[in-house]
């Protein structure tokens, strides 16, 4: 199999080829370390990189597959984490000095899932400090860059991820989502990223943003490869207080009620409030254009009404601040030199957050938790922009509002997708977000997948290391 092929072909046909020895896990994760290596000078993806631990991973999975022990599809596929899932044995920083020399001894739940699974990790990705940031340009150990154009940004808090998997090193990585930080780098790279219901997938061994609104979440170049990661990751863990015992159902797109027209029955509500506010109108024409490609594939489209969803930055805001300085509050003490000067102002700043302020931006949730229901009592699914804009550069980031569409989905604890659906003029991808009703995931996927597989926009790769391949 041609390397380019390699690199970016999805964890689906990775599994397959595996099994019928058009390749192996050992060849897949040194074709992904070298390009690792050689993409990093430019993106600064990843902070730890595992060489030995991967390939010898890689050698168990190829043994164990040849001998008939198939762990399932991501077995032997080339994973990254964001650097804030606890792992065994291996320094985990949340792109901060505060945790620079951390070791954990024992992996976090979905870790070990992964493990569990076969997946092999390639090491750990960079982040926005401590996940507290929409641009992955504050990090101890220098901003990530977005493959197509590293000018600009990719995104946070998973900005790391977002760019490696763009960039054709890994096939599939995990990442968390406060405000939106799984779909952002997913919007603004030009892959898929799944925000799952709050409760759905285990946060434990995961360092906290927000207790309230921290999700755990699949990061990847295909519906259908989050689909696969879900599969493995989610579920009840004892462990986290928060988790669900709901069943798990699959994950993987349902059959179509007709070829043609696989959306048939399914009412998609166009929110009239709130998220078409402030876009581009590259961003906009992208997603209306999404919008007719779903109404061709059989969707209804229905105009739905969320009355209040303005109020969710704000509150969101809010929250996210309490409970961080919460967590910070005796390292801000006691090293507040070993934070970066932009996170720690902005923990220090939501020291000052009063109680009664607290209770007021819970009680808008619950509000716009009751609006919400309201609404998907007329529609199956909402459909948004994930991002008012394509990436900004550097110096334009800290002037954009990242969070304003994706954070109503953390404080409603609802599941949201986002996936490619076009470029903009200056060849950036726009993200199009897909949210659901609670523990509804099978339902977001398979529309996601409907689009995708009537479009060619998760096909388009980036530049940035085009000359590595042939």
């Amino acid at each position: 199999m041609p390397a380019d092929d390699l690199h970016f072909r999805t964890i689906a046909e990775l599994a397959a080829a595996f099994r019928t020895g058009k390749t192996s896990p050992v060849a897949v994760t040194a074709a992904a370390l070298d390009r690792l290596h050689r993409l990093q000078p430019t993106l600064n993806a990843y902070i730890t990189v595992l060489d030995n631990e991967a390939l010898a991973t890689a050698r168990r999975a190829e043994d164990e597959l040849r001998g008939g022990n198939d762990r399932g599809p991501l077995h032997g596929v080339p994973f990254s984490l964001k650097d804030l899932f606890a792992t065994r044995g291996v320094r985990t920083t949340c792109g901060s000095n505060v945790l620079a020399d951390w070791v954990p001894d024992a992996d976090a739940t979905v870790v070990g899932r992964l493990r569990a699974a076969g997946a092999v990790l390639l090491g750990k990705a960079n982040m926005h400090e401590f996940a507290y940031g929409p641009t992955n340009a504050v990090s101890a150990f220098g901003p990530v860059r977005n493959p197509w154009d590293p000018g600009r940004i990719t995104g946070g808090s998973s900005g790391g991820s977002g760019a490696g998997l763009a960039a054709g090193i890994e096939h599939g990585s995990l990442g968390s989502d406060t405000g939106g930080s799984v779909r952002m780098p997913a919007a603004y790279c030009g892959i898929v990223g799944l925000k799952p219901t709050y409760g759905r997938v285990s946060r434990a061994g995961v360092a906290p943003l927000s207790w309230a609104m921290d999700h755990v979440g699949p990061m990847a170049r295909s519906v259908g490869d989050v689909a696969l990661i879900m599969g493995v990751i989610a579920g009840h863990d004892p462990r986290d207080p928060t988790s669900s015992r709901r069943p798990v159902p699959p994950f993987g797109p349902s059959p179509s009620p007709t070829e043609d027209r696989p959306l048939t029955g399914v009412r998609l509500g166009i929110p009239c409030e709130h998220f078409w506010e402030g876009a581009e109108p590259e961003v906009l024409a992208s997603v209306r254009r999404a919008t007719e490609t779903l109404a061709d594939l059989g969707a209804t489209l229905v105009e739905a009404t969320l009355p209040h969803i303005g109020l969710s930055q704000a509150a969101g805001s809010i929250i996210i601040g309490a409970e961080a300085h919460s967590y910070h509050e005796a390292w801000l003490r006691t090293r507040p030199q070993d934070y970066q000067a932009p996170t720690r102002c902005r923990l220090e700043a939501a020291g000052l957050t009063l109680a009664i302020d607290y209770v007021r931006a819970q009680r808008v949730r619950a509000l716009l938790c009751r609006e919400a229901e309201q609404a998907f009592t007329d529609v199956d699914l909402l459909v948004t922009p994930t991002m008012p804009c394509v990436a900004p550069s550097f110096a334009e980031a800290d002037a954009r509002e990242h969070i304003r569409y994706t954070i109503p989905f953390n404080l409603l604890g609802l599941p949201a997708l986002s996936l490619p659906c076009g470029f903009g003029a200056d060849g950036m991808p726009v993200g199009l977000q897909i949210a659901g009703r609670p523990f509804d995931e099978a339902t977001v996927i398979r529309v996601g997948h409907a689009y995708e597989q009537a479009t060619e926009w998760h096909r388009r790769r980036p530049e940035v290391g085009a000359d590595l391949t042939s």
